[in-house]
């Protein structure tokens, strides 16, 4: 597996990972048919994270997927191949194309729009010797706090997900070496979201901007 990681945003919580292999989060608002995804992961079913039009632009013949086991029914119910499909469960660990990924709960707390029963997911995979976590839209709960990481993705746009300080707090807590604030400045938040994020996390930790791509 390449010792090289290259780390992008094209919009709002659309991540791409290149290790070696392409690993996309769910792809949205993707320019093009990139059609380069090795393994797409998918969060949880909102429009902007579970987007068929947009799974179509970046998968080959050959992509796999990672869905919540709750998105079973949704994900066999638009067309994704049953055996192409890796389901799981919060705390659940799994090896998908050499990757290894780790299931960790998504949640709101006090809010209706990501309820825990939902079984929706964010995840950590190890890529080129780094633990990356793709938060998913989730607030700052005891299991994200919980993570060891590198490199990680946070919502900050607020409304749906913490929003740029509370998001901060979380990277404080994590203290990875690389945050990367998502989920603003398209279907929530604003793009000054972005300056609040990096205002109130650690000078320890480095911010980067969306990457787009």
């Amino acid at each position: 597996m390449s010792k090289e990681l290259m780390i992008g945003v094209n919009d709002h919580s659309s991540i791409r990972l290149e290790a070696g292999k392409v690993l996309r989060f769910d792809p949205f608002n993707v320019k093009g048919s990139p059609r380069d995804a090795d393994v797409i992961f998918i969060t949880h079913d909102h429009f902007d994270h579970f987007s068929p039009e947009d799974i179509v632009s970046v998968r080959k013949s050959e992509t796999v997927f990672v869905m919540p086991e709750s998105m079973r029914r949704t994900a066999l119910g638009a067309g994704i191949p049953e055996g192409k499909i890796t389901f799981m469960k919060p705390g659940q660990t799994a090896q998908v194309c050499g990757f290894a990924v780790e299931a960790v709960p998504a949640y709101n707390i006090g809010k209706q729009f990501h309820t825990k029963d939902k079984g929706w997911l964010g995840y950590v995979v190890t890529a080129a010797d780094k633990r990356v976590y793709v938060c998913g839209d989730t607030d700052n709960t005891p299991e994200a706090r919980a993570v060891k990481c590198d490199i990680v993705f946070i919502p900050i746009g607020g409304k749906f997900t913490m929003d740029a300080k509370e998001g901060a707090a979380l990277a404080n807590a994590l203290a990875p070496v690389t945050a990367v604030p998502v989920h603003y400045g398209s279907v929530a938040g604003t793009p000054a979201d972005a300056d609040v994020f990096a205002k109130n996390v650690s000078k320890d930790v480095t911010v980067l901007r969306k990457l787009f791509v």
